[in-house]
């Protein structure tokens, strides 16, 4: 690669930062560690690594930065033999130390080896990559702990309620601000939280455009698969499957249904594949033995926005999708749903929580399959408080018999409380 045209970029990524005006977003960065930034496209990665330059602008004179996203066009021929040219133009442009941050250096062979050669040799380095392999343990051998892990997600609500400069008062639930705040949710419940939707008018189409690019750009053509109709059905059945468990064998036969041909191994790899690719997250039943945990799962798509296009008039999917992902941000693989006898949406054994989840209680049958649920799961796992999280229904139910309680909570507040 040209060094003039390196510098160039170089030049023109530090301008158009300086001139970036953001909206803080939460980050958990320890200022001398090297780190990895992880998620869905578009979920606001490149975001993270601009917010951490414009604080290397304000804090530090002593250090410079570079920036590169390597999906720029005119990086098409660079490979793994270019990258000190990176280092040689960062001397000479600044003559200083320069912090480095990398976009999508996936797309480069053999990346892995430059970075820790950089960590290795000093430099202060922040990576982003859509792609879950980048923290799979042959990396990890890899890059032998040098860099530290941050996954990035689409806006939470109350990052999205940020975006739109609404900051909860304390008691927001009693105040007037409850209904703007509600006003604002029943859009995120449908829309979802990737950050660049705030800009656009028509929401389906910006997200069927981010699911085409992941689509095609990180499952087809990332991992070289042939048959787009088995993908296409099989992402679809997953999401019309949402909130319920599902096997494998049960996919299987849904898609031979249609008239294809597949087998159990190709299943196993698509969905290790879209796991990869962070669209789709698994979640085990806590009561299943090793075998059925590998066969038997919940899937949960990364958005309710990208879930949605996929689903009709299907709310309380939608709102199990979003408790799932506010759950997982903070529990990782410590979070389970519960099925013996009956079926509890999610259990945490580290904090003794149980939730449930149901769009609305008004119909007295549902309540009391609801509850009766919750007291048996209660009873069987020693456990006094539950949770039933509801789109806009707010109770507390006490057992008084088994001095059991169970609370009804609005999924707007809860997420903001919790």
């Amino acid at each position: 690669m040209d060094k003039v045209v390196l510098k160039k970029i170089i030049i023109e990524n530090r301008e158009f930062i300086q001139n970036l005006e953001l909206t803080t977003r939460h980050q958990n960065i320890d200022i001398a560690a090297n780190y990895i930034f992880c998620g869905i496209r578009r979920c606001g990665k490149s975001f993270m690594q601009f917010q951490r330059m414009k604080q290397i602008m304000k804090q530090s004179s002593e250090l410079e930065f570079i920036y590169i996203n390597f999906e720029d066009e005119r990086f098409i021929e660079f490979n793994y033999l270019d990258f000190d040219l990176i280092l040689e133009c960062a001397f000479e442009l600044y003559k200083k130390k320069t912090a480095l941050f990398f976009d999508e250096i996936q797309n480069i062979e053999n990346w892995e080896k430059f970075a820790r050669r950089l960590a290795d040799t000093g430099y202060l380095v922040y990576i982003s990559g859509s792609n879950a392999k980048m923290l799979s343990k042959e990396m990890a051998t890899t890059l032998g702990g040098r860099y530290l892990i941050e996954e990035v997600y689409p806006l939470s609500f109350i990052e999205y309620l940020s975006f739109k400069s609404i900051k909860p008062e304390i008691n927001f639930e009693y105040s007037n601000q409850r209904f703007e705040i509600k006003k604002q949710f029943d859009t995120y419940f449908y829309q979802g939280g990737f950050p660049e939707l705030l800009k656009y008018q028509n929401s389906r189409e910006y997200l069927s455009s981010v699911y085409m690019k992941v689509f095609y750009g990180d499952l087809m053509a990332r991992n070289h698969l042939q048959n787009e109709q088995i993908l296409k059905l099989l992402i679809k059945k997953l999401a019309e499957s949402v909130n319920n468990e599902t096997s494998i064998n049960r996919i299987k036969n849904l898609i031979i249904s249609t008239g294809l041909k597949v087998g159990n191994n190709t299943i196993t790899d698509y969905l290790i594949h879209l796991f990869d690719s962070y669209l789709i997250f698994p979640l085990n039943n806590y009561a299943s033995n090793f075998t059925e945990r590998e066969t038997k799962k919940k899937y949960y798509f990364v958005d309710q926005g990208i879930l949605n296009l996929f689903i009709t008039d299907q709310n309380t999917k939608l709102l199990e999708n979003i408790v799932f992902i506010h759950l997982y941000i903070q529990f990782k693989d410590k979070l389970f749903y519960y099925k013996r006898k009956m079926e509890i949406d999610f259990y945490i054994p580290e904090q003794n929580q149980l939730i449930q989840v149901c769009y609305s209680l008004s119909n007295i049958e549902t309540k009391q399959r609801e509850i009766a649920a919750l007291q048996w799961a209660m009873n069987e796992l020693n456990i006094t408080k539950a949770t039933i999280i509801t789109y806009d229904e707010e109770e507390i139910i006490k057992l008084s018999e088994a001095m059991l309680t169970i609370e009804l909570v609005p999924i707007w507040k809860w997420l903001l409380t919790t």
